[in-house]
Order: structure tokens, then C-alpha cells, then sequence
């Protein structure tokens, strides 16, 4: 893993932000490569005077939004017509369907933001979106959102740690954990406040 981390900073130093933005669409879709080993080598690269915030954090946004589309794509075009047609044999209804397009009608904004944000959820969140056809200015504008704050988190773990795999992945694993103690926060919040406007409607 050593020798990796040392090929992903001379990798990304050597293809640039282009190279940032191709590692996070890999890492948006459903192959298994953290943004942990993507984003902190060019956060090192930062510290090193090569690389620029803006360019590290514009570059793997981009890459991370380009790979949520993909996937969104995927459910749209391959992923609805397929449970509309065999879902019924896995217990998957059109009534389900229907459900799940209603739910992220009220609830999809914050539910792309907060799945950006938490591991093993970033890559998939991008599925159910595109099976309930989540209006595509909306997911653009979440999946950036969270997307752009969990590079940002990164490339900070990046530029103040250091090349050193480690304790990239020990600060990491912290920043996890507040991330997601941040997220049930939000949750919390929103739901309070969801509560609350269903009561005044009453």
C-alpha cells in the first residue's frame, strides 16, 4: 500500500488535475477505490507547492459529480426498465417504484447530500436517484455540494499529514466520525423542521 500511495502522488503529479478528476469518476461509479487514496496525495501536493486548493478541490468535484451522473445514468436507462419489468420476481413492485420516486420528491436534497458525505454510501446513493428520476438539477447541485465538502475535508487531511498512508488513513477514519456525527446532527434537524411545518399545515 506504501508503494501504491507513492504511485498515486507521482501519478497525479504527473497527470495533473486531469488525472484527480479521472480517479474520483473511477471512484464515484461502483469500483471499489477510496477517495481516501485519491484526494490526500493531492492535498501533499498542495503543501508541496504543486498543486493548488481550487484546483484540487474544483478537479475532484467535478470528477466525483461526472461519476454520480454515470451511475444516475445507468439507473435511469438500464436500472428502471429492468425492475419494471423482472422486479416482481424479487419482491419489487411497481408500488414500490412509485414509493421510492415520492420519497425523493420530499426528501431527496438531503439525502444526496448526507449520502456524499458517508463511506460506502457515496458510491451507490447515485442508484435509487436515478430509479426515482430525482429532477437532475437537484442531484447536480447536492451531489456537489457534499461531493466538494468531503474533497475538501480530504485534501486538508492531505496537505497537513503528509505522504504517509497510515496516518492518512488513521485521520481519515476521524474525520469519518465527525462527518458522521455531523450528518445525524443534520438529520436531526431536518427532521424537527419537517416535523414542525407538517404540524402548521394541519
Amino acid at each position: 500500500m506504501h508503494a501504491f500511495l507513492n504511485w498515486l502522488v507521482d501519478t497525479i503529479g504527473s497527470m495533473g488535475y486531469p488525472g484527480i478528476m479521472a480517479l474520483m469518476f473511477v471512484e464515484s461509479t461502483f469500483i471499489p477505490l477510496p477517495s481516501e487514496l485519491v484526494i490526500p496525495p493531492a492535498g501533499y501536493l498542495i503543501s508541496q507547492d504543486q498543486m493548488s486548493w481550487a484546483g484540487v478541490i474544483v478537479s475532484g468535484t467535478v470528477g466525483s459529480l461526472l461519476g454520480a451522473l454515470f451511475n444516475y445514468a445507468i439507473a435511469v436507462y438500464l436500472g428502471r426498465p429492468f425492475i419494471l419489468k423482472y422486479g416482481k420476481y424479487f419482491g419489487i413492485t411497481q408500488k414500490h417504484l412509485l414509493k421510492g420516486e415520492n420519497f425523493f420528491l420530499r426528501h431527496g436534497n438531503i439525502s444526496i447530500f448526507i449520502g456524499r458525505l458517508i463511506l460506502g454510501v457515496r458510491h451507490y446513493i447515485s442508484f435509487p436517484a436515478g430509479l426515482c428520476r430525482m429532477n437532475l438539477g437537484k442531484f447536480c447541485l447536492y451531489t456537489t455540494f457534499g461531493a466538494g465538502l468531503w474533497v475538501g475535508v480530504l485534501a486538508y487531511i492531505g496537505y497537513f499529514v503528509g505522504n504517509n498512508k497510515e496516518r492518512i488513513m488513521e485521520v481519515s477514519r476521524q474525520w469519518s466520525l465527525y462527518v458522521i456525527i455531523g450528518c445525524a446532527l443534520l438529520i436531526a434537524i431536518y427532521i424537527f423542521r419537517h416535523k414542525r411545518k407538517q404540524k402548521n399545515l394541519v
